[in-house]
């Protein structure tokens, strides 16, 4: 059952294009006082609970591959999402749920390490 669902999440990073709409360094549109620590951007044609496409945070590693998923809950907002996070190192997970603890909670749920591409 879980090996479906990464699965499942692996082929819409194959798919879809990864779009980096907020790069590291850059400022979030409606608050300025925060900044990216890391590539931030969604898949194209898929859609989450906000309405935009779902959520992707790049992490340093050099390649691309699914390394699990941010489930976040907006204090502020009432909603809920997951972000996949791609490339990411150990530090970059860390950095990633330090950013959503403002405001926010989350927690990090990683693939399990054997592959599940068939």
């Amino acid at each position: 059952m879980s090996d479906d669902f990464w699965y499942h999440l692996e082929l819409l990073l194959a798919k879809d294009q990864l779009v980096v709409d907020r790069p590291k360094g850059s400022h979030h549109p409606r608050y300025p006082d925060i900044i990216y620590p890391l590539d931030y951007g969604y898949l194209e044609g898929t859609t989450s609970a906000d309405g935009g496409g779902i959520d992707i945070w790049v992490g340093s590693l050099p390649f691309r591959k699914l390394t699990g998923i941010a489930c976040t809950y907006d204090t502020w907002k009432r909603d809920a999402e997951i972000k996949l996070l791609v490339g990411c190192s150990e530090e970059d997970i860390q950095t990633i749920l330090k950013f959503h603890s403002v405001g926010m909670k989350a927690i990090f749920i990683r693939k399990p390490d054997k592959g599940v591409m068939k």
